[in-house]
């Protein structure tokens, strides 16, 4: 869903605004795909879309990592996509092949129709910097990149911890790094690449991806792509965030969320619900069921049936009712973010989120947990200067104390108010790159130029 949904804000510019139809071509491992199925549903008639047949992953052991198995959904539904393109083919003329970040693999049945390739990247220029750095990283190194003695330094980028570099290439002995090298080693094929960031955010990486060298494709910074509020449908629960909202004092709630697929340990759920009380701030917390693993948090975990309610400490609610607003599992995040009250996000740093909170003018305290989030923490804390991260002790926590002190820092201190107005000059410019005459709105007419004389 994290890709999805700023493919589709993607799709709508390029018909609304450019007149091509879209169609959506979506591999499935047989997993409930209704989230998907009620997004692409809804969108214009002008987008239509195919679910290739479910492939079997009966032969992956049960610990396989999500990109392995991403990775392996194209590569088994290659002959259903052949077949999907064939048709699409005889009834319309198919200008451009885009596929996600992990879509490579499609490659060389675009050119069997004629079609160019391309690829939409959901993240940042900085995580698209480091897939064409990653091979050379991988013939440089032996070790373990989160072993490396000096830190990562990406062209026009702020320098990073081995650790912090993407999830899936973090054990290099895992199948799924091998998945994720070959797929780098294919971006230098495409012909072109669109990227979910704009200039003035990331224009030290922009300006390295776009001098362009031997082996790199065009590089087209069109983002922000984020949903709009008016896309998104509030059920009662919703609701009543928005009018708990309403009778807060102008930015003073801290709104926290770990996304779809983020879950903490108890351990780590007990400490943020003792912290955010500890604080002393307004907050509303959108809070999942823990999962049962030591580790800091996982990827994607099956949720419990149990009321995430059941695993908060004894008390906790009753005791800051008058300060705070705790719902299950999911909040309408855009209209929370765009809401005068709401003034700092806690937040797992998934792109969609962070451009979400960039886009409304909303601060940050940096929580990563998977994918490539951390790099995504360093570039609002370290680069952007948005953000502050949180710090784990030496038990993989991160402590009460310290929430508590994040939380009173961006709320009501001296450095939170630096994020607030740094946060509010990228507001500016995102808005600012998305108008008439953007830098993000001139790159996108740049390639639908192109396909339209590929039309003709």
């Amino acid at each position: 869903m994290g890709h999805l949904i700023p493919l589709v804000e993607f799709a709508k510019r390029l018909v609304l605004h450019h007149d091509f139809s879209v169609t959506f071509i979506i591999t499935t491992d047989g997993s409930p795909m209704k989230p998907q199925k009620t997004v692409l549903e809804a969108l214009p008639g002008a987008i239509s879309s195919i679910f290739l047949p479910p492939v079997s992953f009966d032969d992956l052991p049960e610990d396989t990592k999500i990109e392995t198995r991403i990775g392996l959904t194209l590569t088994r539904s290659i002959p259903a996509l052949r077949d999907s393109l064939k048709v699409l083919a005889e009834s319309t003329r198919l200008v451009a092949l885009v596929v996600d970040l992990f879509g490579t693999e499609a490659f060389d049945v675009a050119k069997e129709f004629g079609v160019s390739s391309y690829i939409f990247f959901p993240t940042t220029a900085m995580v698209l910097l480091s897939v064409f750095y990653l091979p050379e990283l991988d013939q440089k190194f032996s070790c373990e990149y989160r072993d490396l003695p000096e830190p990562v330094k990406l062209p026009g980028c702020v320098p990073l911890h081995g650790s912090d570099l993407i999830d899936p290439i973090q054990d290099r002995q895992n199948e799924c790094y091998k998945i994720v090298l070959h797929c780098c080693k294919q971006y230098p094929l495409a012909a072109g690449i669109m990227v979910n960031s704009f200039m003035d955010l990331e224009p030290g990486a922009f300006k390295a991806l776009l001098e362009r060298g031997e082996g790199k494709p065009p590089v087209y910074p069109i983002g922000p792509l984020i949903k709009s509020g008016s896309d998104i449908v509030v059920d009662e629960s919703g609701a009543e965030c928005l009018r708990w909202l309403d009778k807060q004092p102008h930015r003073s709630v801290l709104y926290v969320s770990f996304g779809s697929g983020g879950t903490l340990s108890r351990e780590q759920l007990n400490e943020l619900a003792l912290g955010l009380e500890m604080s002393g701030q307004r907050f509303l917390w959108v809070v999942r069921s823990p999962h049962e693993k030591a580790a800091n948090a996982t990827y994607f975990s099956v949720q419990s049936i149990n009321d995430p309610f059941d695993f908060l400490p004894k008390g906790f609610l009753e005791r800051t009712k008058e300060v705070g607003l705790v719902v299950p599992s999911w909040a309408p995040q855009v209209q929370v973010l765009s809401h005068g009250s709401t003034g700092g996000f806690l937040t797992h740093c998934g792109w969609n989120s962070t451009l979400e909170s960039i886009v409304h003018g909303v601060p940050m305290i940096a929580w990563p947990l998977y994918a490539e989030q951390r790099m995504n923490a360093v570039l609002v804390a370290d680069d952007l200067k948005v953000a502050s991260r949180v710090k784990v002790n030496d038990e993989g926590l991160v402590g009460h104390k310290d929430i508590a002190n994040y939380a009173r820092g961006l709320m009501e201190g001296e450095e939170g108010k630096l994020f607030q107005s740094k946060m509010k000059e990228l507001k500016d410019a995102a808005e600012k790159t998305l108008s008439l005459e953007g830098s993000s709105t001139k790159s996108l007419a740049e390639v639908t130029q192109l396909w339209k004389r590929h039309q003709k």
